[in-house]
């Protein structure tokens, strides 16, 4: 029993649980403002746009259920959850690229100066400012 919570302590502080638990946290809080930010700036004008229509109010009413309350199937709060959901995806979608082109090598890197050449003669790999090959024993011009 000792040795599974000295694991899991370990576990625990690594710093990718640690990351991971951050990135929950801060997730929650962001996911809270895109709701915040469709529910109460994107759909009240988008409501307006298309005929002063609340997006939270549109149902449709499939009659009375057993307790005598409306059973409604509610598309108008669906569509605020999928626009949350999309600014969400987008959002995350720029960030992981963001990070991917931060962590990715420069595209164009210049080219290293090269220190070798070919002897004209047998072919071998000798140094640029060689004047002899040192493996055919030919008169080469530096480069």
């Amino acid at each position: 029993m000792s040795k599974l919570l000295s694991e899991f302590k370990k576990f625990a502080v690594k710093g990718n649980a640690i990351d991971l638990a951050v990135g929950v946290v801060i997730g929650t809080a962001f996911g809270k403002i895109v709701t915040s930010l469709v529910s109460d700036v994107v759909m009240p004008p988008l409501g307006i746009a298309v005929g002063r229509v609340d997006f939270a109010s549109l149902a449709v009413n499939l009659g009375t259920g057993a307790d005598g309350k409306p059973v409604l199937v509610r598309y108008g709060l669906f569509i605020n959850t999928l626009i949350d959901f999309l600014i969400v995806a987008f959002v995350i979608f720029m960030l992981v690229t963001l990070i991917n082109k931060l962590k990715s090598p420069p595209a164009n890197p210049e080219p290293a100066t090269p220190t070798e050449r070919p002897c004209p003669q047998c072919l071998s790999v000798i140094p640029i400012k060689a004047q002899k090959c040192a493996h055919c024993c030919s008169s080469v011009t530096p480069a």
